[in-house]
């Protein structure tokens, strides 16, 4: 078998025209005998994180490379009436300098040069050609388009111009092999490229333009290009391939393509050769910390912080306050995260001090008292017994993972801060990717296949949310029927399986941002947000964005929020009350007669009936219930309900399966809920550290066999260490097992418990100003405003009609009451409001409809 690699590639992520997922790619070139290719999508680097990891653990040589879109003149030129707006040139890294290019050339493409398609130019090839190959490209390239135009010395001196950019070693005539797409001039085509690399000298490389992996997939493939044209496969003049095989073929069967021209082949491995670039991953690349003057050292300058805060968490610091601190500061200074935490607590104070409600922590940084401290949680970890280990596991170095909850409206202020202060190139978005799951890639395919919606629909409602097609087929009875018996839902259920989990379009994480010590593009390809073009993003996603070891935070806008800061501001304005909503009592008995009542609505996390029901049943008296319920409140834990309210309240015995267990179960009455608990169970039961338990919790968590089998021996030897007997330790074993179920992240858990306290406490206390928050929180969707309302009137709030003379902008307290907003009354603009405000403040109430009429000047303003 000849030595070939394939330079040519689309995987999905050349987005609704590339048919093949990574994974499948990679497999597919290990069964056909090669052992590197190139992915090449159509004008962006999304794939290369995932490709790289994907086939280094194959055994593959990844490849790395674009088909890039070159504009005829200047790439900013979006005035051209030329008729190319672009030309295709296939480019392949060689090296680490290739690389660096090809992030700068892909972005300045993307934020420069997008006309019609992410465009470069021949002046941005020639300031970064280096270690860069190219190929001439396929049938859209430059060079065949002038062939194909008959100016045979254009396309001559299109060749000589891209030798004298990339070096005549770094620059290929590409052929492929598609005879049957454009059989009229196939020949001529091959024969003028063939000609025209003898002439120049620039070699010949065979490349098949793949599209899809196998032969038999180029109708499913056709299905996807006329979902994304919006065509139906049935419409004769829409783009399809079809005509042709643009499948991964074998090197046996890329040599009989070339047989002709044998070097064609031969080029194709000596460029896998050349090509060696490689990604580092795992490298931990936090940016500085900018630190004031006459401060040297991140170290210092976090534990100089901590000090003059820790007043501010604990009036009287102790022994347990300063092991803790000096714990978690030896791990945070080994593992080199000092600027990560300075980081972090900088912005988040930032936005406090300028009255922006923040969360009080998510996930597992609440653990950590270094946060709480700083002020990055508002959680005690030594009073709601929160590990710290669970958050930073002192034997395994990882990147911290600091999420952050802020009020949804002033999230962008925050960024605005950010990119201020470590500059604009060095704070992004980070990109996420849609893909066709089970019930949209059947409305997809059948509006491509042409049938009827109600079909289509018929059958999508029959797949179980969450649920994938082949299992789906495997466990619905009716669906399985129609495959069976009806030839258009076997044929709309095969296509759509092919489809099932391809990448569909590109958009902005909901709460993804990165920051980079030095300039992004040294690190990742940027683009503009396909929904707002002023919004730059990474081509990467969240998990490539870690696996580089960029600092990757989520920053999450949370409408609960803005209600509870809306509520805060309302409170200061209507009475003059300033709340610190972080200090409010946390046993408060109107709180918790507010929950045991069933009262839920806007309060967060506790809001649905089932919730509200479980609420009024287990009649919650601290906040430790309301923990406990944000954590069992989901598949799996759920069914521990019932068995927790009835041992709450004496009707069932609290029992241990060993007095060891009884300090880490006590506060949630012998039943395991949360991670933590499970690690403080492994820590007293079998001896333990909390980080070896943390390990104990992630194979429990991932389930895989080898590493389960070695915990459970690990733990059945320390329970025997510590006296523990065999059988019990057996015991526990089968208790934790299926752990991975049942057990929830307590310092998440208990920081959404604050929240849903937070909320409660306002609701209890100052309910027309909450209720009032609520209500503009809501504003816009109809129907929840109409439930909102019906919850005021239980309340005895009265929601008053919309008065021209009296309504502000946006629902506002009167008296004991709150007055509807005009700019919540639907076809009013802000515009309008903003008209009506104005004119009732400079020249008093409105007397009667004509005087409004005749008073308002506003071209908006209309009979509607």
């Amino acid at each position: 078998m000849p030595k070939f690699v394939h330079l040519h590639t689309h995987s999905h992520y050349s987005l609704l025209d590339g048919l093949a997922k990574i994974e499948d790619l990679v497999a597919r070139v290990k069964e056909l005998g090669m052992d590197a290719i190139a992915v090449t999508d159509h004008g962006n680097l999304y794939a290369t994180v995932e490709f790289y990891k994907v086939a280094t653990k194959a055994g593959i040589k990844p490849i790395f490379g674009v088909e890039a879109y070159i504009a005829p003149g200047d790439h900013k030129d979006k005035t051209s009436n030329s008729g190319e707006k672009y030309f295709h040139l296939t480019l392949i890294v060689e090296n680490q300098t290739g690389w660096r290019n090809l992030l700068k050339l892909v972005t300045k493409s993307h934020l420069d040069g997008f006309y019609y398609r992410p465009r470069m130019d021949k002046k941005l090839l020639r300031e970064h050609h280096e270690g860069l190959i190219a190929l001439s490209g396929c049938y859209s390239g430059e060079t065949t388009k002038a062939i194909l135009a008959n100016r045979p010395q254009e396309a001559e001196r299109i060749v000589r111009e891209y030798q004298d950019i990339f070096g005549k070693e770094n620059f290929f005539i590409e052929l492929g092999h598609h005879p049957n797409f454009d059989k009229e001039n196939f020949l001529r085509v091959r024969n003028s490229l063939i000609e025209l690399s003898r002439k120049t000298g620039a070699p010949p490389v065979a490349t098949q333009d793949i599209h899809y992996l196998k032969k038999e997939d180029a109708e499913y493939h056709d299905v996807l290009l006329a979902v994304q044209t919006g065509n139906k496969v049935a419409d004769p003049d829409r783009l399809s391939l079809k005509a042709d095989d643009f499948s991964m073929l074998s090197p046996d069967e890329m040599a009989a393509n070339f047989i002709d021209i044998p070097e064609a082949i031969e080029n194709s491995a000596k460029i896998g050769d050349r090509s060696n670039a490689k990604l580092e991953l795992g490298k931990i690349l936090l940016p500085t910390f900018p630190l004031p003057d006459g401060e040297t050292s991140s170290n210092e300058y976090l534990r100089k912080t901590l000090r003059s805060r820790i007043t501010n968490r604990y009036a009287q610091s102790s022994d347990a306050v300063e092991t803790r601190i000096a714990m978690e500061l030896s791990v945070i200074e080994r593992m080199g995260f000092a600027d990560y935490f300075l980081i972090v607590q900088d912005f988040i104070n930032w936005a406090k001090e300028r009255g922006i409600v923040v969360g009080p922590g998510r996930g597992s940084a609440a653990g950590s008292i270094v946060s709480y401290i700083l002020g990055i949680t508002d959680l005690d970890p030594l009073k709601y017994e929160l590990i710290f280990e669970r958050f930073l596991n002192p034997e395994r170095i990882q990147m911290p993972d600091i999420d952050i909850d802020i009020t949804d409206v002033r999230r962008d202020e925050v960024l605005g801060y950010l990119r201020e202060k470590y500059g604009e190139d060095h704070v992004a978005h980070i990109i996420t990717f849609g893909t066709m799951a089970a019930r949209a890639a059947i409305r997809d395919v059948g509006r491509a296949l042409g049938m009827s919606y109600g079909f289509c629909d018929q059958l999508a409602k029959l797949i179980p949310f969450n649920m994938n097609l082949e299992t789906a087929l495997k466990n619905v009875d009716d669906l399985r029927k129609f495959y069976e018996s009806d030839e258009n839902a076997k044929k709309l259920l095969d296509s759509a399986q092919h489809l099932e989990g391809v990448a569909r379009h590109a958009s902005v994480h909901a709460c993804g941002i990165v920051i980079t010590k030095e300039s992004l593009t040294d690190y990742l390809p940027l683009q503009r947000a396909p929904q707002d073009e002023h919004v730059i993003i990474t081509q990467f996603e969240m998990h490539s964005v870690e696996d580089l070891g960029l600092l990757k935070m989520d920053l999450l806008g949370l409408r609960n929020l803005t209600t509870i800061e809306n509520t805060l501001n309302l409170v200061e304005q209507e009475t003059g009350e300033k709340i610190d909503i972080t200090k409010i009592p946390l046993g408060d008995k109107k709180v918790f007669e507010l929950l045991q009542k069933g009262q839920t609505t806007g309060i967060f996390q506790l809001e649905s009936g089932g919730m509200t029901r479980n609420l009024k049943e287990l009649k919650p008296t601290e906040l430790e219930d309301i923990i406990a319920m944000v954590a069992l409140y989901r598949p799996g834990p759920m069914e521990l309900i019932p068995e927790y309210i009835a041992r709450k309240h004496g009707k069932r015995e609290i029992t241990y399966l060993h007095p060891l267990l009884a300090p880490v179960l006590e506060k949630t009455y012998g039943i395991m809920i949360y991670q933590e608990q499970l690690m403080k169970a492994a820590q007293e039961l079998a001896g333990f550290t909390l980080a070896e338990a943390d390990v104990l919790r992630k194979a429990v968590g991932k389930k895989i066999r080898r590493l389960l089998l070695e915990q459970r021996d690990k733990l059945i030897e320390g329970c025997l260490k510590k006296g523990v007997q065999k059988h019990v330790a057996e015991k526990f074993w089968e208790l934790i097992e299926p752990f991975d179920r049942y057990g929830f992240n307590r310092s998440h858990a208990a920081c959404y418990a604050m929240i849903a306290y937070e909320t409660a406490y306002l609701k209890a206390h100052y309910p027309v100003e909450f209720m009032t928050a609520f209500l503009n929180a809501e504003a816009g969707d109809i129907e929840r405003m109409a439930f909102i309302i019906a919850e005021c009137k239980k309340m005895n709030i009265e929601v008053l009609a919309p008065d021209v003379n009296r309504s502000s902008a946006v629902f506002a307290p009167e008296e004991k009451n709150t007055r509807f907003g005009l700019s919540a009354i639907k076809n009013v603009g802000v515009g309008v409001v903003e008209g009506i405000i104005r004119e009732r403040e400079t020249g008093g109430p409105f007397t009667n409809l004509s005087s409004f009429i005749s008073r308002v000047k506003h071209k908006d303003l209309n009979k509607k």
